[in-house]
């Protein structure tokens, strides 16, 4: 695409979904749809997450918010960009093919923070599973944070009230912890070690 013809593009369907596209390309977009770049491919994000994906996701950064208080961590919840170069020295807008919206992230190495988002693998992301995102969630996305050096991966089904824990192994491959955690759980983050967060303060009561 030319500087023109991007400027033009304010429908999803103006897109092609067979080409692969950059994050240069993704900031000239006027979409009325929010979407993601993986690898270069578009995903589209809507529609809109339900009422218990967003309680969910506010019980989350609330509670981690609250422990990140004078630490040298930050926690952002989504509309959020972040930017995953692969390989890593592939920084440019024209070399950048991934760009995703996690529900939550949390970055420790805040030089990776700019006025943008986030430039780097964050240090741990949830996700919150939804109909139209639970398997770009479960395999695109898993494999992706693995490939980027994600240390910490979790995966929330707010409607089954359950939590999988994934992490990072010597070999730089998740592994997963424990058993799937249920609303009476209490679950240790693995990056913090001194940092639990009680299940049932996540999911709300039905």
């Amino acid at each position: 695409m030319n500087q023109i013809q991007r400027l033009m593009v304010t429908k999803l369907h103006d897109l092609d979904p067979s080409k692969k596209y950059t994050y240069a390309d993704y900031l000239e977009w006027q979409l009325d749809e929010m979407v993601e770049l993986i690898r270069g491919r578009i995903f589209k994000m809507t529609p809109a997450p339900d009422l218990y994906h967003q309680e969910v996701s506010s019980n989350l950064h609330g509670a981690i918010h609250a422990y990140l208080k004078g630490k040298a961590c930050k926690v952002f919840h989504a509309p959020f960009d972040v930017r995953l170069p692969m390989p890593p020295d592939r920084t440019g807008e024209e070399e950048i093919e991934t760009v995703v919206q996690p529900d939550i992230s949390v970055i420790c190495d805040l030089g990776k923070l700019d006025i943008k988002g986030c430039l780097g693998a964050p240090d741990w992301i949830i996700e919150i599973l939804s109909v139209s995102t639970s398997e770009k969630d479960l395999t695109e996305k898993f494999q992706l944070y693995e490939s980027a050096g994600v240390k910490e991966y979790w995966v929330v089904h707010p409607h089954e009230q359950t939590l999988l824990v994934y992490t990072l192994d010597a070999d730089q491959k998740y592994q997963l912890r424990g058993r799937p955690y249920v609303r009476t759980d209490k679950v240790k983050v693995g990056i913090f070690p001194d940092f639990e967060l009680d299940l049932q303060e996540i999911f709300p009561e039905k």
